[in-house]
């Protein structure tokens, strides 16, 4: 073991011992998924839960400022939550034996509730159920939330669901279970995206915009499962620092 390793290691212990932060957002990943071993893939949960503590620390006084911006702006909550479709736990429990391991209903994944702040309206017109991707003339969106997306600044408080286990900072983005299933249905390979824990960015975001058509979609699907193959602590390492530019230069956002 490497001497980064051993002071990843002893940090990781105090962290866990502490009860701030859940280690335990790891599937055992099939073969053809990754070429990384379990110590490796452990060391990748690792740097993104750190990576998360960094950010939360840097960027809570911003986090503060956004929050009263939403606010004094904006009639409804600071924080936006939706559920989610996390990380697929089936692979585990296969490998340990238990026999419940079909649920009734297939939700793809762990379902979870992710927070980002607000960057639309809260009156929605009535009998408008179905969700839509939002396109850059979107009325549902706010002055500060068209701001605050341009830059990507709404996916800060996803820092803390990364913290509790439900995220990783990389990793392919999660989606809502009603077009999880919809995309299921209408992408191949679409569920294989589930095997690692989603993420606040990643290989797919860093080289394309946010979803607009199902064509974007398959295109960010292909760029995910490249990122599953290779996936390492330097590639998410590669991955963090290529965002800064993508948020600086504002690159594919609405």
């Amino acid at each position: 073991m490497t001497r980064s390793h051993r002071i990843m290691d002893a940090i990781s212990r105090v962290l866990a011992a502490s009860g701030v932060v859940r280690w335990d957002g790891m599937a055992n990943n099939p073969a053809r998924y990754s070429h990384e071993g379990t110590v490796s893939r452990s060391h990748v949960r690792r740097l993104n839960v750190l990576a998360a503590l960094v950010g939360i620390v840097l960027s809570f006084p911003l986090m503060v400022v956004i929050a009263l911006a939403v606010r004094l702006t904006s009639t409804g909550p600071v924080l936006f939550r939706q559920e989610r479709v996390g990380l697929d736990r089936r692979a585990r429990k296969a490998d340990r034996g238990s026999a419940n391991v079909r649920r009734e209903y297939d939700a793809g994944g762990t379902i979870f509730t992710m927070y980002k702040f607000r960057t639309m309206t809260t009156c929605m017109e009535e009998g408008v159920t179905r969700e839509v991707w939002a396109s850059p003339d979107d009325s549902r969106i706010t002055p500060v939330g068209s701001f605050l997306r341009a830059y990507r600044l709404d996916e800060l408080p996803q820092l803390f669901n990364v913290l509790r286990g439900n995220m990783n900072v990389v990793g392919p983005r999660p989606e809502q279970p009603s077009i999880f299933q919809e995309l299921k249905s209408q992408i191949e390979r679409y569920p294989e995206r589930q095997v690692v824990l989603p993420g606040i960015t990643g290989w797919a975001q860093v080289n394309h915009g946010y979803d607009q058509s199902m064509d974007d979609v398959r295109k960010k699907v292909a760029l995910d499962l490249e990122y599953i193959r290779r996936r390492s602590p330097g590639e998410d390492l590669r991955i963090m620092a290529l965002t800064f530019p993508v948020m600086i230069g504002r690159r594919g956002a609405l």
